[in-house]
């Protein structure tokens, strides 16, 4: 440890010294203590900096792996057409569908069922009795008109507040309004039939049936079938079709195709997310524009991450006719990163799409065993590589940080000390020319000699 010494003038000049700088300079010497201390900590936080960023890229490439491996990922996403769209069109090819082709045959279309009223002449006219609504096969529900009467628009207003399962509304012409109701439900099973009787004074008010509830008709692949709606959504498994016009001697092909181009996303995602990490990975093997070492150079946890990347890639079991990633168009080059070749991957997916997805997605495959050493080593696993080196830097700074709290508190307890003793000593030096004045002037009086008049 280095020695501070006292500087001041001649001890009778009555100048003292500076307690503050003199106080510091000590204890600059003995914070020095901390000096290795706090580099530990900074070169520990740097790796934490480094390290998260590879837990990242990690999970980035876990969740763009997921979309491969998964069973309602890209691979299960598909495509669909129609031959004659005047007929039918395609609303969705869910993942349960299978890739083929279908012939649709619609011979009439589904129907809702509607009544309307008679004309009711002037608006503000008080209806009266009761109305019952029954839908298909349920029971009739009763809709009892107030005893005073009430309008035509708040007889639909009551019917829309209740569960009567009809929608009403009035419609206006220039000759008065009539009361429409409409089934709440498609096809024959929403066919309306109304009873009671309603009177405008002393007219009765009928009711004629709009639109008769009738379910659609048509063969898929032969086979006769019907739906309730214009929106079919059992006939082909996964698939739903909409179905704008009958076309009793027309036949529509309907084509379910594999969704290669979100495939071939998917897989460029997968490489653009491992060409990241293994950047990350490469930035940190050697050094940086100032000449020193990168946080996590010769780190076993770097090595650990980049060892079971480039093993898992050359893992995972046969499917078919793919036994490497280098046959779907990827390829790694001499800096760790990967290349995908479009061409390729669309070439094979287009002549053996189950291969690929049985290499993505089968039990031991490439794409489970790529997915497993992946989530080993990122930081959402509690046992990742990762995560764990990130948990024993925490603890070294826990550590680190309480050492330099207790020394700062020491310090600043030795500060005060020093402070105390230093200010009494210098008031000591700044007092000495006065008590050599009173000396002489007490010599003076006695001796004669000396003193102010001396």
């Amino acid at each position: 440890m280095g020695t501070v010494g006292l500087s001041f003038g001649s001890a009778t000049s009555g100048t003292g010294f500076n307690v503050t700088t003199t106080v510091a300079s000590i204890l600059a010497i003995e914070g020095a203590v901390e000096t290795p201390w706090k580099a530990q900590l900074a070169s520990l936080q740097a790796q934490d900096t480094a390290l998260t960023t590879l837990g990242t890229g990690l999970s980035a490439l876990a969740a763009a792996l997921s979309t491969l491996t998964s069973f309602d990922g890209s691979l299960a996403s598909k495509l669909g057409s129609s031959s004659d769209t005047n007929v039918l069109t395609l609303s969705a090819a869910g993942p349960s569908a299978v890739a083929g082709s279908h012939t649709v045959t619609v011979t009439s279309l589904a129907s809702t069922s509607s009544v309307y009223s008679d004309n009711v002449v002037n608006k503000s006219d008080l209806l009266t009795g009761t109305l019952s609504v029954q839908v298909g096969s349920e029971t009739a529900k009763s809709i009892a008109i107030p005893s005073g009467g009430e309008t035509l628009l708040a007889l639909a207003q009551q019917i829309n507040s209740g569960a009567y399962g009809v929608q009403a509304s009035v419609v206006t012409s220039t000759s008065g309004q009539r009361l429409s109701l409409v089934s709440q439900t498609s096809g024959a099973a929403g066919q309306l039939t109304l009873g009671g009787t309603v009177s405008d004074g002393s007219t009765g008010v009928n009711f004629t049936q709009g639109t008769s509830g009738a379910d659609a008709q048509l063969t898929v692949d032969g086979l006769p079938t019907t739906s309730a709606s214009n929106t079919v959504t059992s006939a082909i498994p996964g698939v739903t079709f909409q179905l704008l016009s009958s076309a009793p001697g027309t036949t529509v092909q309907v084509q379910i195709t594999n969704d290669t181009s979100s495939v071939e996303t998917a897989v460029q995602a997968v490489v653009t997310a491992y060409n990241t990490v293994a950047s990350a990975i490469s930035a940190q093997e050697g050094k940086d524009a100032t000449g020193a070492a990168e946080p996590l150079y010769g780190n076993p946890t770097l090595a650990l991450i980049q060892n079971q990347l480039s093993s898992a890639l050359l893992g995972g079991a046969k499917s078919g006719s793919i036994s490497s990633i280098t046959q779907l168009g990827i390829t790694a080059g001499t800096d760790g990163t990967l290349t995908l070749d479009a061409s390729t991957l669309g070439s094979v997916l287009n002549s053996n799409f189950n291969d690929v997805a049985g290499f993505l997605q089968n039990s031991g495959s490439f794409g489970q065993t790529f997915t497993t050493a992946v989530n080993s080593l990122g930081s959402t696993n509690t046992y990742g590589a990762v995560r764990l080196a990130l948990t024993e830097n925490s603890t070294k700074e826990t550590d680190i940080n309480a050492d330099i709290t207790s020394e700062d508190a020491r310090i600043a307890a030795e500060k005060t000390r020093l402070t105390a003793e230093l200010n009494t000593a210098n008031e000591e030096l700044q007092a000495i020319p006065q008590q050599l004045a009173e000396q002489n002037e007490i010599y003076a009086a006695i001796t004669g000699y000396g003193g102010t008049n001396g």
